[in-house]
């Protein structure tokens, strides 16, 4: 059986196990979106609430991140192989479960359990994914790897559209098990081994404080628009939570043996890269969510054509994200990121100009662009972020990734849909407030509404409607600032270089 060392260097053996481990990380992404395009169809299959059928979505996004940090430990423990096939055998059992489901509770829980596989997944593939390729490769590898992050989003409405549409909501859950065992079976004869290091610890303080901080705060940015940002208990989760997670840090950093080495902040490029991953993130799920939500409630297109309209952006992203690997690997990530983001703020920006009469192939082609921009950052930028970790740390930084990546799409979320409240509400205020009595258009309006009752409520949704593309477009506008400030910081990135040979050597080139 080859070994994670034994791989380095030979590009065509750590090429295959990169391929493999791709299989259990594409699944674990795409069930965090494919899911939301069965919502209506899972309220009228157990006579339930949106706000019920909900908690199938967010009860993953509650698991994953109380799982994450876990990731270091436990491939420490027992070896990021075993750790992999054992959080892959849990993902496919609790699809296959979640596919049988006979009520909203069991599939609840059933979807609990298909994230705590899930949640193992991604931190435990990167961690691979750095100790088993050459790092004057990594750029490459990670831009293949990152195929995931990008392309499982924009595939799961498409995907869980046709199958919800045309055959059953079961077979969003029922396609992971052939994959799945598929994959596991690739993973037995391809993955290497690799070793476990003695005395790992547990520590169980640490991981019940980032546990239930992590809990808490991922409930109160998916529950917060339903429950009320003011709410008592949206209130208390975000007070209470940000308090766990100070402690945990304190704690952390005063333990011989921490869950999460949250000392990997020190290397500047890395604290630069999370945060600048803060604002990509909140920029990739502001096109994921907010673009086939215009779609489908103001174009009025299904669910299936929306992702028809919306694949062709992911195919670019997909495409550019290995060239762009690629060419961080010849470059760095200075020039590749900067103009990678203003090209996403750009195609952002021109998202504001969506409105009813938009042909949806002009859609098409902004989405395209943006695509490019995005696979053009994210990996690369990440990627900058975890040069200057040394192999032992790569665990814990992994994992950290994650997490943030976690909080930054529901944070991201979070706080785009009050900021679309809000500019909604001050559109419609700023449309309704001609039509008054003594506006002569009005007073002509309303005496064909006297034979017409239905009138004013057709101008009420009228304005609303407007009123609403207005506030999406104002989103767009926001997020493309954010992406130019983004594009402003990446050149204070640094590119740390190893030379080739196993491990990458002990010596470093640093490029300024």
């Amino acid at each position: 059986m080859a070994t994670a060392a034994s791989l380095m260097g030979d590009g065509r053996h750590w090429g295959r196990a990169l391929f493999v481990i791709i299989i259990g990380a594409f699944m674990a992404i795409l069930d965090t979106s494919i899911v939301n395009i069965a919502i209506s169809t899972l309220e009228s299959e157990f006579s339930v609430s949106t706000s019920q059928v909900q908690w199938v979505v967010t009860v993953y996004l509650l698991a994953l991140g109380v799982v994450v940090p876990m990731a270091a430990y436990l491939g420490d423990r027992f070896g990021l192989k075993r750790v992999y096939l054992a959080a892959l055998t849990i993902f496919t059992i609790g699809s296959a479960l979640s596919g049988l489901s006979w009520s909203l509770g069991a599939l609840i829980f059933f979807r609990i359990l298909q994230a705590l596989g899930g949640g193992l997944i991604m931190p435990v593939t990167m961690s691979m994914l750095y100790q088993m390729v050459p790092r004057d490769r990594i750029g490459t590898a990670m831009g293949i790897w990152g195929l995931t992050l990008l392309f499982a989003p924009a595939l799961g409405p498409t995907l869980g559209g046709y199958l919800v549409q045309f055959i059953t909501w079961r077979l969003i859950f029922y396609i992971n098990v052939p994959i799945g065992i598929l994959g596991i079976l690739l993973g037995i004869a391809y993955v290497p081994d690799f070793p476990v290091r003695k005395g790992a610890r547990f520590d169980p303080v640490g991981f019940v404080l980032v546990a239930a901080g992590l809990f808490g705060l991922l409930l109160a940015l998916s529950e917060g628009q339903t429950w009320g940002w003011s709410s008592e208990t949206i209130v208390l989760l975000l007070v209470g939570s940000g308090f766990l997670l100070l402690l945990f840090t304190e704690w952390e950093l005063t333990i011989p043996h921490p869950l999460l080495n949250l000392r990997v902040f020190r290397y500047g490029s890395f604290t630069l890269s999370n945060l600048l991953s803060i604002i990509i993130t909140m920029g990739l799920f502001s096109g994921v969510f907010y673009v086939p939500l215009f779609l489908q409630t103001v174009a009025g297109y299904g669910a299936f054509r929306t992702g028809l309209i919306l694949m062709p952006g992911a195919l670019a992203s997909g495409l550019m994200m290995p060239i762009a690997g690629r060419i961080y690997d010849k470059i760095g990530v200075r020039l590749l990121g900067t103009v990678g983001l203003l090209l996403l703020g750009y195609t952002t920006y021109l998202l504001h100009n969506l409105s009813p009469t938009t042909p949806a192939g002009t859609v098409t082609w902004w989405m395209v662009w943006r695509g490019f921009g995005m696979g053009m950052t994210m990996m690369p930028i990440m990627t900058a972020g975890m040069s200057p970790i040394p192999t032992l740390e790569v665990g814990s930084a992994s994992a950290i990734n994650n997490i943030i990546q976690r909080v930054a799409g529901s944070f991201g979320l979070a706080a785009l849909t009050a900021v679309l409240d809000r500019r909604v509400a001050a559109h419609t205020v700023n449309l309704a407030s001609p039509w008054t009595p003594v506006n002569p258009a009005a007073q002509h309006l309303l005496v064909l509404f006297h034979h017409l009752p239905q009138g004013l409520t057709l101008l009420g949704g009228y304005i609303q409607g407007e009123a609403f593309v207005f506030g999406i477009d104002d989103v767009f506008v926001l997020m493309a600032a954010l992406t130019v400030t983004a594009a402003v910081l990446t050149p204070f990135l640094r590119t740390v270089r190893h030379p080739p040979g196993p491990g990458g050597g002990r010596r470093v080139i640093v490029s300024d």
